[in-house]
């Protein structure tokens, strides 16, 4: 038997004429090129972001090697004369850059990177600074109150959908919330701009019309087909045999839900926050139309703020191509790109593909 077997494999191995072979794979030209096709798309994509990354921290870079005589140098060349002479229009800029000085306890001509860390943002001056305070801690007031208001009604809704609703209104209910998806960031902005400002102000009584609570609200309304999507296919992908159990043991479908399925999709449900933050945080047209604008330190939800991405937005199309304040706005997207990508690799590689295939394993 065994020689036998010998036999047959060395016949199958190096086949003669009249064999049929079983080992050789017929070479076939369409797989191939699709294959080469696909291979080079994925690597000309990751090419393009690394492009992308280069090139905006190359623009970037600038503003960390100027010294203080390149920093006001654009602002020494040119002398502007409204109805009175160059000598009286020279006294008044030097008086007001005395004034911002003693404001600020900044030397005039100070390096644009040591102003990064104030607390003023006024790119456009005799004594330009670029502080990032304001503009940082804005972004997050918008983003924590964006969160605080769509991941609940995201995880809400994807627990109704995958535990609760028959499966005719779960394909109604589920179509309808993505389709909120494909508005664009405009439109979501101009509904805030004109309806949500005026409702909110009229509620709450607040002075500022646009303020960060107002964007929180619209930017929280563009999150949630993202948080929702993601968070019901990790309740969907929870073992059948978890739910089964709980509910042969006695319990209702509402413990069943959120002691037994809620807890074990959890790192998928983190995900998706976590995705949502990185898509609230570069969030632009929204911020610029819904916020104020006012780049102000303040820790009150009814206040102006300025964001981020709303400042390039804003001002990107006004600087000197190779400026300070061009530089600027390049670190600002440089900071939105490494926290976006920070997030979205945090979500993918380590939530969504471990610790998700860690409870698939158990089915």
């Amino acid at each position: 038997m065994i020689k036998d077997l010998i036999r047959i494999k060395s016949k199958m191995q190096s086949p003669v004429k009249g064999i049929v072979t079983f080992n050789k794979k017929k070479f076939r030209f369409s797989d191939w090129f699709a294959e080469k096709v696909i291979k080079a798309v994925a690597f000309l994509s990751i090419a393009i972001v690394i492009l992308i990354f280069i090139f905006v921290f190359r623009e970037a870079f600038p503003i960390f090697k100027m010294d203080k005589t390149e920093a006001v140098t654009s602002e020494l060349l040119v002398q502007e004369s409204y109805g009175g002479t160059e000598t009286e229009n020279t006294n008044v800029k030097i008086k007001d850059n005395q004034l911002d000085n003693s404001n600020n306890n900044e030397a005039p001509g100070a390096k644009p990177s040591s102003t990064l860390l104030s607390k003023t943002w006024m790119p456009v001056s005799d004594n330009p600074r670029y502080g990032l305070l304001p503009l940082f801690l804005g972004t997050l007031k918008v983003t924590l109150i964006a969160l605080l208001f769509a991941a609940p009604i995201s995880i809400l809704a994807a627990i109704y959908t995958s535990v609760f609703a028959k499966p005719r209104v779960r394909e109604i209910v589920k179509p309808v919330i993505e389709l909120l998806a494909g508005f664009p960031s405009v439109v979501i902005g101009f509904f805030a701009l004109m309806v949500l400002a005026t409702v909110f102000q009229n509620i709450f009584g607040y002075a500022s019309r646009l303020n960060s609570f107002v964007g929180g609200i619209a930017m929280g309304l563009a999150a949630i087909p993202i948080i929702y999507t993601l968070t019901e296919d990790a309740l969907t992908s929870v073992p059948r045999t978890y739910t089964e159990a709980s509910l042969g043991l006695g319990a209702s479908r509402r413990q069943t839900a959120f002691f037994v399925v809620l807890p074990a999709a959890v790192p998928g449900i983190f995900a998706a926050v976590v995705l949502g933050i990185g898509r609230i945080f570069g969030e632009t047209m929204i911020a610029l139309m819904a916020t104020g604008n006012a780049a102000m330190v303040s820790i009150n939800p009814f206040d102006s703020v300025r964001t981020l991405s709303a400042t390039i937005g804003a001002e990107m199309a006004e600087v000197v191509f190779g400026d300070t304040h061009y530089s600027v706005l390049f670190f600002i997207g440089s900071l939105l790109f490494i926290f976006t990508f920070a997030m979205n690799a945090l979500a993918e590689f380590y939530f969504k593909n471990r610790i998700i295939r860690h409870y698939q394993a158990k089915k």
